[in-house]
């Protein structure tokens, strides 16, 4: 993979076509009884998605100056574990969803069963990759991807965010939970993304304080965004069903702040999130540029 352009359609672009060519190797459909498990797994993680996740990963690991298929790989690792949480989350005991990333969601095609056995799969193929040595020759840094993933996707992570997710349909959140159950939900899994970079970088703990500072704030403006999006945006161009959350009747950053406080809540955390790469020149320029494109994106 060339280097990241600076232009971020183009580095978009660039990530997606990376990661879709790591999942083609990594899911060769098998000559057995598994071919459809292995379909299933493809029709959900090959094409479509903003591939957000990866492209942190690789943007925040060219400030370091790691390998790019590295990169590459902890980033598609990452990214399985987010396709594996939209599979589950589409699921009818989860959201009920038919559409996903403007194609019909895996259970539909597949059924049920083998979209839960696809989502277990991504699930663990996900820390296969993270723990093999071909991705990294150091095991220390292998063993903290692998660790740091591990508690980002599950019960203080997104799973935990989910689960918080499931119980707003039955109570009266204030914004301080919101807050949390999103910071869970959504934004583990982007700081997880950052952090992976990182560690690539063998950056230690105490000089990673602004990038965490940065994903967290991305995080939370990412789901403002979202929250904005479903409640204005276009089921065409989403390629989902929206505005579900208002007629489950959760509450969310807009039902508890409003469109024009929820608006201006995610301009502001725009804005604190490139504050915290003052300490970085044009190298972070493409972060920075991540962080404006949470707000302005249709989908």
């Amino acid at each position: 993979m060339p280097a990241l352009p600076a232009s971020l359609p183009d580095a978009i672009s660039l990530v997606a076509e990376a990661v879709d060519a790591r999942f083609d190797t990594l899911l060769a459909i098998p000559d057995d009884p598994r071919a459809d498990l292995y379909r299933c797994m493809r029709h959900a993680a090959i094409g479509g998605g903003k591939r957000l996740r990866p492209l942190l990963t690789i943007a925040t690991a060219d400030l370091f100056g790691v390998d790019r298929a590295c990169a590459v790989l902890v980033g598609t690792a990452i990214e399985a574990i987010h396709v594996y949480s939209l599979i589950h989350d589409d699921l009818p005991a989860m959201d009920d969803d038919d559409m996903r990333r403007g194609k019909p969601t895996a259970h539909k095609v597949y059924g049920e069963a083998t979209a839960i056995l696809a989502g277990d799969c991504l699930h663990a193929l996900a820390f296969e990759v993270l723990a093999d040595a071909d991705t990294h020759p150091d095991p220390f840094v292998r063993s903290e991807l692998v660790l740091d993933l591990a508690r980002a996707a599950g019960p203080g992570g997104m799973a935990g965010g989910q689960m918080m997710d499931l119980e707003a349909e039955k109570a009266r959140f204030d914004l301080g939970t919101v807050t949390r159950l999103q910071q869970m939900k959504t934004g583990a899994l982007i700081c997880a993304a950052v952090e992976a970079g990182a560690i690539l970088g063998r950056v230690p703990p105490e000089g990673r304080v602004s990038l965490r500072g940065y994903a967290h704030d991305l995080g939370l403006a990412f789901q403002i965004a979202d929250d904005l999006l479903d409640a204005e945006g276009d089921e065409e161009l989403a390629g989902k069903k929206l505005r579900k959350d208002g007629e489950a009747g959760k509450e969310t950053f807009l039902s508890l702040l409003g469109v024009e406080r929820a608006r201006a809540q995610c301009g502001m955390l725009v804005d604190q999130a490139v504050q915290h790469l003052r300490g970085y020149g044009a190298e972070a320029d493409l972060l920075r540029a991540i962080a404006r494109y949470v707000v302005e994106r249709d989908r």
